[in-house]
C-alpha cells in the first residue's frame, strides 16, 4: 500500500470535518491503495465477473463517503472499512447468483470445507465477523485484511499500524476464534439461512 500514513489521517480528519478539498485529495491519495485492494478481491472471483475493479472502488468510496462521519483512527481503519464494504458489495452480487463460486477459503478445517458451499462459508463467515468486530475489532480487521484480501503478513500489519508480531497473534487468535464459531455453527440448505 503506497499512500503516507499521516497524511491520510490528517486528510480523513478534514473530511469528517465537510472539508471537501480534503475529500478530493483523500480520494487522490487513497485511489491506489483501493485498486489494489479491488484487485485482489476480484482475482479471487470466476473469470469473467461482471463487476470491474473500477466500479467497485467507485461502490466503496461513494459508500464510505455516505458515512463519512465515522470517527477515523487511520489509514488502516479507512482500509479495513473499505475492505469491508467491498467484500460486502461482493457477497450481495454473490448472493443474487448463488451458483456463483468466489473467494479461495484456504485455512479453514477441512471437516468445515467438505459439507459447504463457498458461498455459504463466506455468508458464515461474514456473520460472524460483525460478532467479532463487537468484541475485538482490530481482530476482524486482521482477518479482513489476511483472510479476505490474502495480504502477506507484513503488509497487513503495516496497513493496521501494528508491528508484525502483535498482527500474528492477532491473527492466531482471531482465526482461532472463527474457527470455534464456524465448528459449532448450525447449518441450513439455503444460504441465507444460516443461523448461529
Amino acid at each position: 500500500m503506497r499512500s503516507q500514513p499521516t497524511e491520510i489521517t490528517q486528510l480523513l480528519h478534514r473530511w469528517r470535518g465537510g472539508d471537501l478539498e480534503a475529500e478530493n485529495r483523500l480520494f487522490e491519495a487513497v485511489l491506489p491503495d483501493l485498486r489494489i485492494l479491488a484487485a485482489r478481491y476480484l482475482r479471487r472471483e470466476r473469470n469473467g465477473h461482471t463487476l470491474q475493479p473500477t466500479a467497485l472502488v467507485n461502490e466503496a468510496f461513494l459508500r464510505l463517503a455516505a458515512a463519512k462521519n465515522i470517527d477515523w483512527h487511520d489509514r488502516g481503519h479507512f482500509l479495513a472499512l473499505a475492505a469491508r464494504v467491498m467484500r460486502r458489495h461482493l457477497i450481495d452480487h454473490a448472493r443474487a447468483r448463488p451458483d456463483v463460486h468466489f473467494m479461495a477459503l484456504e485455512g479453514l478445517p477441512e471437516y468445515v470445507l467438505s459439507k459447504h458451499t463457498k458461498l455459504e462459508l463466506v455468508v458464515a463467515v461474514d456473520e460472524l465477523l460483525d460478532e467479532l468486530g463487537k468484541e475485538h475489532p482490530q481482530r476482524r480487521a486482521v482477518v479482513e485484511l489476511k483472510f479476505f484480501l490474502g495480504l502477506t503478513d507484513d503488509e497487513a500489519a503495516s496497513a493496521l499500524n501494528l508491528t508484525l508480531h502483535t498482527f500474528q497473534r492477532e491473527w492466531y487468535r482471531a482465526r482461532q476464534w472463527l474457527f470455534e464459531r464456524l465448528s459449532a455453527k448450525k447449518w441450513n440448505a439455503a444460504p441465507n439461512a444460516i443461523s448461529a
